[in-house]
C-alpha cells in the first residue's frame, strides 16, 4: 500500500476480526466476526470465487451497533472443500454461522453476486430465521458471471501455481472485469485470495469445481421470502433495470430497487463508501418502520 490509502480504510483493517469455524455436513466452514456478541447481526456473503476478506473494509463500519460476520462458503477462502456443491448446502452453511455467531436477534443477510443468490435461497428456505436481505447486483434471470465464464473458458480449471505471490497479487482482476478498482482494496483482496502450499509456492484458495454443478434456480425462492428485502443495483453492473423490475415483481412489489451510482458489479472494490451508506440507510429505515409484508 502507499501514501494515498485513506484513513477510513486503514482504520477499518486495523479493526481485527475474530476467526471462527463451524462444521456443516462434515465440512469445516470458516467465518470472521467484528463487534460484540449479543448485538443485532449482519451476515455478509461473498460472490463466486471470492471470500470473507472482500468485506473486511466494509464490515467495521457497522460496529459497534451490530455484530457483523463474513463467512467463507465451502470451496472458498479458508473453508474446506466439498466433493459436490449446491445452493442448498451453502444456505445451510449460512444458517449454521448465524446460529453460532451470538446475535441478539435474527440477522440481516447482505449478499453480493452469487452471494445474493445464496441470500435469496437462505431467506426463502428459512423464512423465520432472518430479519432482512440485501441483494447486491445479483441478476437472477441470468447465469451468474463466474459460472458463465467457467463454462466458456478453462481459466478456472487451470491450476496456477506461483513462486512469488507478488505476481498474482499484481495481476489480480475480477470476473466480470470493471473499469475502476481502488488499488488499496484490490491489493488487500488479492493478498487474501492466495494460500501457501506445503512446497512454499502459492495458489488461489477457491476450488475450481464450485463453478461446475448446476445450481437450484434462485428465482424459485424469490416468492417464498417473507423478511424485508432490498435490491442494490450497480449502475455499471449486471442487474439491468429490466432484471431489477422482474425481481421487484417476484418479490411482491415490496422491495426497493436502489441504484449505486458509478458502481461496477463489485461495488466493495470501487465505491465501498457508497455501498456502506446504502446499507446503513436501509438498516436505519428497517429499524424504525413496520414491514409491509408483516
Amino acid at each position: 500500500m502507499n501514501d494515498s490509502v485513506p484513513d477510513w480504510f486503514t482504520n477499518a483493517l486495523a479493526t481485527e476480526p475474530e476467526s471462527h469455524r463451524v462444521t456443516v455436513a462434515g465440512t469445516s466452514i470458516h467465518y470472521l466476526a467484528w463487534g460484540e456478541r449479543g448485538r443485532p447481526g449482519l451476515i455478509c456473503i461473498h460472490g463466486g470465487g471470492a471470500h470473507a476478506h472482500w468485506w473486511a473494509h466494509v464490515a467495521p463500519a457497522f460496529v459497534p451497533n451490530y455484530r457483523v460476520v463474513a463467512l467463507d462458503l465451502s470451496g472458498h477462502g479458508d473453508s474446506d472443500r466439498r466433493e459436490h456443491y449446491t445452493l442448498d448446502l451453502w444456505t445451510d452453511e449460512v444458517q449454521a454461522v448465524s446460529n453460532d455467531a451470538g446475535f441478539a436477534s435474527a440477522p440481516v443477510l447482505v449478499g453480493h453476486s452469487m452471494g445474493g443468490f445464496v441470500t435469496i435461497a437462505a431467506a426463502g428456505r428459512h423464512p423465520d430465521a432472518f430479519a432482512g436481505a440485501v441483494i447486491i447486483d445479483s441478476p437472477v434471470v441470468e447465469v451468474d458471471p463466474e459460472v458463465d465464464h467457467a463454462r466458456r473458458t478453462d481459466d478456472f480449471n487451470r491450476v496456477r501455481i506461483y513462486d512469488d505471490p507478488a505476481v498474482p497479487i499484481g495481476n489480480f482482476r475480477t470476473i466480470p472485469p470493471q473499469a475502476v478498482y481502488l488499488p488499496y482494496v484490490i491489493e488487500h483482496v488479492a493478498r487474501n485470495s492466495l494460500r501457501q502450499r506445503d512446497d512454499g509456492r502459492w495458489e488461489w484458495k477457491f476450488d475450481p469445481s464450485i463453478f461446475v454443478p448446476r445450481r437450484a434456480e434462485p428465482s424459485t425462492y424469490l416468492s417464498q421470502i417473507r423478511c424485508r428485502v432490498a435490491l442494490l443495483r450497480c449502475e455499471h453492473g449486471l442487474m439491468t433495470p429490466d432484471i431489477g423490475a422482474y425481481m421487484y415483481e417476484q418479490l411482491g412489489r415490496l422491495a426497493p430497487v436502489i441504484e449505486l451510482p458509478t458502481a461496477g458489479h463489485h461495488p466493495m472494490l470501487d465505491v465501498p463508501l457508497i455501498l456502506i451508506t446504502a446499507i446503513r440507510s436501509l438498516l436505519a429505515d428497517w429499524d424504525h418502520s413496520t414491514p409491509l409484508n408483516g
